[in-house]
C-alpha cells in the first residue's frame, strides 16, 4: 500500500505549533521513517544557536509525533533554553556536557556521550555543550505541540518564570546517572526510574514474553514527566507479535509512538486495520520510524544482533493503563497471535533472512514457519 505521510500544514489552515515551525526557518522532516539521522541535512538555528531540523512524522497533518534535530559544533555551545513542555534528548554522536538548574539555584552538570539519554524538566534552564574534537548531535523528543495547542501563546511557552520544584529542585545528584527499578506504577510494568541514562544499550531489560519472541522491556520514568517511554529488545532472527491499541482502533489516526533504533537491522511493517497490503520500514541503528496511531505495525529482527529501540509516544501520551495492546485480539485486546497472522507476514521474514544467509528462528512459535532448528548465526535456537 501506499502509506500517506504528514505535511507541514494544509493549505488555508492554521494550527499554533507549526505556524511557530515556520517562523523558526528551519527545514521540517515528514514521512514515515528516516533512515539515518546523522546524515539528515541541517540548517541554522538561530534560536538554538546550533544546527537543527524539525521531525514531525504521522499520517495527518493534525496529529504528528514531534521531534527535532539540533547540532553543535567542536568545542561550541547551543543558548540556555527553557520551556513549557516535556523534552528528552538522545545523544545521536559525539560527546558533550549538559548544565540545568533553576533560577537563584546551582547548576547541575550531566556528561554524555553517544548513546546517553537525558530527560528535560520541564521548564529548568538548561544548555548544552560539545566537548569533543567532531560535531555533537541529539535528538530531542517533545509534546509542544500539545502544549501549544491548549496554550498558543510563544512568551507562555518560553519565557515563563514558573518552577516546577516537584520535577527539579536543584538536588545534587538528581543527574548521577543511578536509578531505580519500580513495578509500583499504574500499569503494574517493570519501570527503570532515573533522569540520565549513560548509555542506552546498555540499560537492564526484562521479561516481556507477552509480545512474543522472548522479548524484553522496560518502561522509563524521567524528570517527573508523564510522556510515555519504552525500551524493547527482541531477539536474532526473530519477529515480534503485531499489534494495535484497541482503544484507537478504527480512530483517524495521527500521531503515534516514534521508535529510535538503538541497535540491531530489521524492518517494520505498518497497516491500518483492513488492509492486506503493508507498508515497510527498514531501520538500522540511528533510525527512526514511526508505529502509526490507530494503525497495526510489527516488528522484524533480520540482523546478527539482538534488536533494540527506544518507543516514544508522541503528544506526551499520559494515559498509564495497562495496555490493552499486549492483550490477544481472541480475548479483545489488539495483539495478533502468531497463528492468527497472515502467512505472508511470515514467508516475508523467511525470504529476507535468507537473503541474508541465515534461518528462521520461529519454528516453536509460528506455525508457517519452515526452518529447521538451526541458526546459521551460531545461536542457540528457540
Amino acid at each position: 500500500m501506499e502509506a500517506t505521510a504528514a505535511t507541514q500544514q494544509p493549505a488555508g489552515t492554521s494550527n499554533p505549533y507549526y505556524d511557530w515551525q515556520a517562523r523558526e526557518g528551519i527545514p521540517v522532516i515528514t514521512g514515515l521513517q528516516i533512515a539515518d539521522l546523522t546524515e539528515v541535512a541541517l540548517a541554522p538555528w538561530e534560536r538554538m544557536g546550533g544546527l537543527g531540523a524539525f521531525i514531525n512524522m504521522g499520517t495527518k497533518p493534525s496529529d504528528v509525533s514531534a521531534a527535532y534535530l539540533c547540532e553543535i559544533p567542536p568545542g561550541g555551545q547551543l543558548h540556555p533554553q527553557s520551556h513549557m513542555f516535556e523534552e528528552f534528548a538522545y545523544i545521536l554522536s559525539g560527546r558533550g556536557a549538559t548544565t540545568i538548574w533553576n533560577e537563584g539555584q546551582p547548576k547541575q552538570m550531566v556528561e554524555w556521550q553517544a548513546g546517553s539519554f537525558i530527560g528535560i524538566p520541564m521548564n529548568a534552564r538548561h544548555q548544552h555543550f560539545n566537548t569533543g574534537q567532531q560535531p555533537a548531535r541529539l535528538l530531542a523528543h517533545h509534546n509542544m505541540p500539545r502544549m501549544m495547542d491548549v496554550v498558543p501563546n510563544e512568551r507562555f511557552i518560553f519565557a515563563n518564570p514558573f518552577v516546577f520544584a516537584d520535577r527539579f529542585n536543584g538536588e545534587p545528584d538528581y543527574f548521577s546517572g543511578d536509578g531505580e527499578y519500580n513495578t509500583r506504577n499504574s500499569t503494574g510494568r517493570p519501570a527503570w526510574k532515573a533522569n540520565f541514562v549513560p548509555e542506552l544499550g546498555s540499560l537492564s531489560l526484562y521479561d516481556r514474553s507477552s509480545r512474543g519472541a522472548g522479548g524484553l522491556s522496560v518502561l522509563i520514568e524521567m524528570a517527573g514527566a508523564r510522556s510515555h517511554i519504552h525500551m524493547s529488545q527482541f531477539p536474532v532472527d526473530t519477529y515480534k507479535k503485531g499489534h494495535v491499541d484497541p482503544r484507537v482502533k478504527g480512530s483517524d489516526p495521527g500521531g503515534g509512538s516514534l521508535l529510535l533504533i538503538v541497535a540491531g537491522v530489521g524492518f517494520s511493517l505498518v497497516w491500518q486495520p483492513g488492509d492486506t497490503e503493508f507498508t515497510r520500514l527498514d531501520w538500522k541503528p540511528n533510525s527512526l520510524v514511526i508505529a502509526p496511531k490507530a494503525w497495526y505495525h510489527q516488528h522484524f529482527n533480520t540482523g546478527p544482533t539482538p534488536a533494540r529501540y527506544l518507543a516514544l509516544v508522541g503528544g506526551g501520551e499520559t494515559d498509564r493503563r495497562p495496555r490493552m495492546a499486549d492483550v490477544s485480539e481472541r480475548e479483545g485486546g489488539g495483539q495478533i497471535e502468531y497463528a492468527d497472522e497472515n502467512p505472508e507476514i511470515h514467508h516475508a521474514f523467511e525470504a529476507e533472512l535468507a537473503r541474508n544467509g541465515a534461518v528462521c528462528r520461529m519454528d516453536e512459535l509460528s506455525p508457517f514457519c519452515t526452518s529447521e532448528r538451526t541458526s546459521e548465526r551460531g545461536q542457540t535456537p528457540l
